[in-house]
């Protein structure tokens, strides 16, 4: 196929969220004193992983805003560990929006495969990160420069997998479905929720799990897509 525009996901594909959470929490475990209420940042940090995904699920199907997931995620963790404070959950989720964007811990060779891909290929993000979050990740992390558009979930009106955000990018972008390639970590809401408008997909699989479907393409590294097309 003769691919001309290259779409990413950008949270666990590109950045990484875990890595980037992980030393986000870490810090504001011990700047506020998390430790005189919960057992250990392990744990802490493992249930606050599970609740997170979950609440994003939530958030993609409209059950529940943008506003109150930010707090949610935090009173809801805490909950497992039977604590009851909303105030040290909204500073938590407070803190944790205002810093955690800074942070620019990237997939290994990201800059170098994105340099690379930017020289073939007209290259876009579509992304459902909260807009102004997303966009202090990627000027933080300097990948700004390598996307000509960067679309989320807030511009389109609708989150991925929904047809209508890749419509958007397609359109935004003026690209064609026969000729775009998406590449994200989620096989149902990048890959899948790509192929279903005739995009063809990369499912980034950096922990090899088994789907029980495929899709286009799957790599387990970043430099696998400079040869793949």
């Amino acid at each position: 196929m003769k691919v001309t525009h290259i779409f990413f996901d950008l949270d666990h594909t590109l950045w990484d969220f875990n890595k980037n959470a992980e030393e986000t929490l870490s810090e504001l475990y011990s700047e506020l004193n998390l430790g005189d209420h919960l057992p250990s940042f392990l744990e802490f940090y493992s249930k606050y992983i599970e609740v997170n995904e979950s609440l994003w699920d939530l958030y993609r199907n409209k059950g529940i805003t943008k506003a109150s997931l930010r707090t949610v995620r935090f009173t809801e963790t805490f909950k497992y560990f039977n604590i009851d404070n909303p105030f040290l959950a909204e500073d938590l989720g407070n803190e944790y929006v205002l810093r955690g964007p800074y942070k620019s811990h990237l997939f290994p060779a990201c800059h170098e495969v994105l340099s690379e891909l930017k020289s073939k290929y007209n290259l876009h993000i579509i992304t459902n990160g909260f807009e102004e979050v997303q966009a202090v990740k990627m000027a933080t992390s300097n990948l700004t420069q390598y996307f000509n558009q960067i679309i989320t979930s807030e511009k389109a009106g609708v989150t991925k997998p929904h047809s209508k955000i890749f419509e958007y990018a397609l359109a935004a972008s003026g690209a064609k479905a026969s000729e775009s390639i998406m590449i994200g970590d989620n096989f149902e809401v990048d890959c899948l929720g790509a192929e279903n408008v005739g995009i063809a997909a990369v499912y980034f699989n950096p922990d090899k799990l088994i789907q029980n479907k495929k899709v286009s393409y799957e790599i387990a590294h970043l430099k696998e897509l400079i040869d793949l097309f």
